[in-house]
């Protein structure tokens, strides 16, 4: 019953909910369950896109390849960030299916939102993507929100962090063991 008034609250306030991301975290640091809300009506194409990739495994065993402390944990690099593969290589790959069309928002980048990865170009996001360890402002309207974690912000605080500016996991990365849609 709370969730459900909870829920109608947020469709009178602004983006509902349909669908979310259940999501195994495992490794040196973190260890445990985040819960996701995907904001379907923000970024449809996006939410689309995560939620094909997870119900059809994907997801499972890629590890957080760019880690920054006080910024992000980015991950979703189905193609080149399974547990396993040449981590040189993490982050650089996507899905096999083509980039997508930005979906920019008003919706701030807060701690516990997830955002859409991409390169220099706007249109390029594919698989990848990154939950905020704290406010990142100068993200707003620059990269597609798809998200807000709801639960287990705690396992996504103590996720193994990277080295240097560029953030990369030097060593064993933590991994998303399983990510399973939700309803």
């Amino acid at each position: 019953m709370r969730k459900a008034l909870i829920a109608a609250s947020l469709c009178l306030a602004g983006p509902a909910f349909s669908a979310g991301l259940e999501i195994e975290i495992a490794g040196e640091g973190a260890n445990g369950v985040v819960k996701v809300d995907l904001l379907e009506d923000v970024a449809p194409g996006h939410v689309e896109r995560i939620t094909a990739l997870a119900a059809d495994g994907q997801y499972n065993d890629v590890v957080f390849h760019r880690v920054i402390d006080g910024f992000m944990a980015q991950t979703g690099d189905v193609q080149f960030g399974k547990m396993g593969g040449d981590m040189r290589m993490a982050g650089r790959g996507g899905s096999d299916q083509p980039d997508l069309a930005a979906e920019f928002s008003d919706v701030p980048y807060e701690r516990g939102v997830v955002g859409m990865a991409r390169s220099q170009s706007p249109d390029s996001a594919n698989s990848q993507f990154f939950i905020m360890f704290a406010e990142g402002a100068f993200l707003n309207g620059q990269y597609t929100v798809v998200g807000r974690v709801t639960e287990g912000m705690d396992v996504v605080d103590a996720i193994k962090r990277g080295e240097g500016r560029n953030g990369a996991v030097i060593g064993q990365p933590d991994r998303m063991v399983t990510v399973t849609v939700t309803e």
